[in-house]
Formats: C-alpha cells, sequence, structure tokens
C-alpha cells in the first residue's frame, strides 16, 4: 500500500524549527552544561588535593596555574556552574512541589536562577578576595 502525500509531508516528531525559544528552555540546556562541566571542575579540584597531599613543590604548580589568569577564570566559571547548578536544582524541587509550574511563573523563576547565579557568584569571589586580604 502506498502512503498518501499528506501522510508522507507531515514531519514524524515536532522539530526544533516548531519550538519558540523560551528561558525556561534556555535554563534547562544551561542546567545540563552546567551539570557536564561540573564534572571537569571537579577532576581539577581533585588534582588541587592530590597535589596538596604530594610534595610541596607539586602543590606549589598547581597553585600556580590555579592563581593565573586562565586558572582563575576557570575557577570562576566553575564558581558559576556550581552555583547555577544548584539553584536549577531548587528549581526543579519547587516544580515536584507542584508549584511555580504556571508559564509565566516559570519564566520568572528562570530568570531568577540565571540572576541569582551571576549574583552569588560575584559575591562569593568578592568574599574570597577580601577574607584572602588581596583586594
Amino acid at each position: 500500500m502506498s502512503k498518501s502525500t499528506a501522510t508522507r509531508a507531515r514531519p514524524l516528531s515536532p522539530h526544533l524549527q516548531i519550538y519558540r525559544f523560551t528561558p525556561t528552555m534556555a535554563m534547562s540546556i544551561l542546567h545540563r552544561i552546567t551539570g557536564a562541566a561540573l564534572y571537569f571542575g571537579t577532576l581539577l579540584f581533585a588534582l588541587w588535593l592530590l597535589a596538596a597531599a604530594g610534595p610541596r613543590e607539586q602543590f606549589d604548580f598547581i597553585n600556580g596555574l590555579f592563581g593565573s589568569i586562565l586558572g582563575r577564570l576557570v575557577l570562576f566559571g566553575y564558581t558559576w556552574a556550581l552555583l547555577h547548578h544548584m539553584l536549577g536544582g531548587i528549581r526543579h524541587l519547587i516544580w515536584d512541589t507542584g508549584h511555580g509550574l504556571e508559564k509565566d511563573t516559570s519564566r520568572r523563576i528562570a530568570w531568577g536562577t540565571l540572576i541569582g547565579s551571576v549574583t552569588l557568584t560575584v559575591i562569593v569571589w568578592i568574599l574570597g578576595y577580601v577574607v584572602r586580604g588581596a583586594f
């Protein structure tokens, strides 16, 4: 049997071109990306711990890498990924209770997740420099 023309022209599943990009969608994508980035950052943290347990020269070398401009940028990104992923998890926990599922509310929570993660990252780094005394 042959299929009708209408059946053959219809897509098999909803494709990306029919979806409108929303803040909730963006935060879902970022939640997955930050989760993957945390694997890399945790490996760096484990490397630092291993260096701390090893010879002084090895620890100084790793601290020098993390203290460089590129190292600090990576650590800043790791801090943001950690906080963003945590706030995204809290957002999902709220949704699991059945709250915040309305379209407008979920959009506001998505923006709050992004703004909150950036704000908290900056606060953590400012506090880190103040405590260290290098500000």
